[in-house]
């Protein structure tokens, strides 16, 4: 497979992922941590770091908004559910450390 055709393909990939994750808000981002040690949130992060290597800068709330298609603030506010302290001590040390 010829890199740009795999390139398109991971990036229609990367677009339903993103697509999957606004049509399903219910699944939180901590679910999302204690299933598979990433969020949204990490997406953005990683979307924003690739732009700066690829020399044009997107900013980490740039980055939210394309992922959760919405400015965050507006997703935290409908979406959002409240933690228990607990459940967030436990993936404290997992939260955004990649």
């Amino acid at each position: 497979m010829n890199n740009n055709i795999k390139e398109k393909i991971e990036a229609a990939t990367f677009r339903r992922l993103l697509k999957h994750f606004q049509e399903n808000p219910k699944v939180q981002n901590i679910d999302l941590m204690e299933l598979a040690g990433f969020c949204r949130n990490c997406i953005s992060k990683w979307y924003s770091e690739e732009s700066k290597e690829n020399n044009l800068e997107v900013n980490y709330d740039e980055a939210k908004e394309l992922v959760y298609g919405m400015p965050y603030k507006e997703w935290k506010e409908k979406f959002q559910e409240e933690q228990s302290d607990d459940r967030i001590d436990k993936l404290s040390s997992k939260f955004h450390n990649h």
